[in-house]
């Protein structure tokens, strides 16, 4: 029997690679170009993951190109902390001012959004001698064995791995479905049950959860958060790694609200698909650690950071964030649409273009809703055999994220729509 190209190298990478990196596609890719990516065998496809959230200016943008390839005549690597770079010094200060806040900032790159978890908890236990942090259910922070432990999802990524970092404690998010009172009552019970807060180092939250399901933080838990934080002397961190740079209709999810965190976690479309990450926040919490404290080998990879002053000049010169907020408004009606004809729909939220759709039961009651991640994919099925890519998440598996770049045409955006609908229907018992 003759076996497809795409069939070979599935056979070729469950020999060479182990199970536990999971893949979701069972096609290979060839080339992409903006928001279209071709496999192996020549099949289109319309790409609304992204990378998982780092393509916000889409594949091969001709100026994040251009960027790389002047880099690459120059050097590849010195590593920073050995022989230094003006770039380096450039990305610091655009991300100083760029991020939220007129106090005084300063930067520090990595390569990975673990990485920039891990050493902004790092930085916040320097700067408070405290060693707790508290993150919340639903939340992603990262695969590493420090970030999986704030992680509060078990499947697939805490499953077998543990025993996890010690002193790491959850509450409830407090999103949609979640009372902000009984989440202060929680945390409340952690500071008199588990431990007292003069030992809480840091606070970790995503202002808009990702593999969590999308939930969005309410504003009010945002001003709790901020107002105990100040009352303990407890570093606030917000992750950003996949809801900044555009995703949300600002450059930050964070000036969505009228908080200001202490340090932020910058990743994913930062680099326009190379490895880089960022830690940003208040000087004097961010010159806590001593020199020899933080870095890497790789961190603020040469080739990424002239990446990343591309992202920036596209991002604001073409006005990203905006246009991610009209596309994100035009999905969320699209799905609106579909509610009558597709009883399956519970809930479509987001902000700007970090939208997602949750399915549950069609029939079951509102107070008691019965998930339903068998429809959910289904429906990634269906449109993926329409060549439209899509991803799953929640705590559940019962919500599909939209991730599609940023400067997508708006011929291929209306076709994903057409798809999506036919997906929707299509997945219908």
């Amino acid at each position: 029997m003759n076996h497809s190209l795409n069939e070979q190298l599935m056979a070729r990478k469950a020999a060479a690679t182990p199970r536990g990196v999971g893949v979701m596609g069972s096609f290979f890719a060839d080339r992409a170009d903006n928001a279209e990516l071709w496999d192996v065998e020549g099949r289109r496809y319309i790409d609304f993951a992204g990378g998982i959230a780092v393509m916000n200016t889409g594949h091969g943008n001709p100026k994040v190109v251009a960027a790389i390839a002047e880099q690459l005549k120059r050097f590849t690597h010195t590593c920073y902390q050995v022989v230094p770079y003006e770039s380096y010094i450039a990305l610091a200060e655009k991300l100083n001012a760029m991020t939220p806040g007129t106090h005084a900032k300063k930067t520090a790159l990595f390569s990975t959004g673990a990485e920039a978890i891990e050493n902004a908890i790092k930085i916040a236990r320097s700067y408070t001698q405290r060693s707790g942090v508290i993150a919340f259910s639903g939340a992603f922070h990262g695969r590493s064995l420090f970030a999986v432990s704030l992680t509060g999802k078990v499947q697939p990524y805490k499953a077998g791995f543990g025993p996890f970092a010690p002193e790491v404690y959850h509450a409830p998010f407090p999103c949609h479905c979640a009372n902000l009172d009984e989440v202060k009552k929680a945390v409340q019970n952690l500071f008199k049950a588990d431990i007292e807060p003069t030992r809480v180092a840091a606070i970790v939250f995503e202002p808009v959860q990702g593999e969590g399901g999308f939930n969005v933080i309410q504003l009010e838990a945002v001003r709790w958060l901020r107002a105990l934080c100040d009352e303990h002397g407890i570093v606030l961190i917000a992750d950003e790694i996949q809801t900044g740079f555009g995703r949300t209709g600002k450059l930050f999810a964070m000036e969505h609200f009228d908080v200001v965190p202490d340090l932020m976690t910058i990743a994913k479309s930062l680099a326009g698909g190379l490895p880089l990450s960022a830690v940003t926040g208040r000087a004097e919490i961010m010159d806590a650690p001593a020199p020899g404290g933080l870095g890497g080998t790789y961190a603020g990879n040469p080739l990424a950071i002239a990446a990343a002053h591309a992202v920036i000049d596209v991002m604001l010169i073409e006005h990203l964030p905006e246009r991610g907020q009209m596309l994100g408004d035009r999905l969320k009606a699209v799905l609106e649409s579909l509610r009558a004809d597709v009883p399956q729909i519970a809930d479509v939220r987001g902000l700007g273009a970090m939208v997602a759709v949750e399915f549950n039961r069609a029939g079951s009651a509102v107070d008691t809703p019965v998930p339903d991640p068998e429809f959910t994919k289904a429906v990634q099925a269906e449109a993926l055999k329409r060549g439209l890519i899509l991803l799953t998440c929640g705590v559940n598996a019962n919500v599909v994220r939209f991730l599609f770049p940023l400067t997508i045409q708006e011929t291929v955006f209306d076709e994903a729509m057409d798809v999506l609908r036919a997906a929707l229907h299509a997945a219908r018992p």
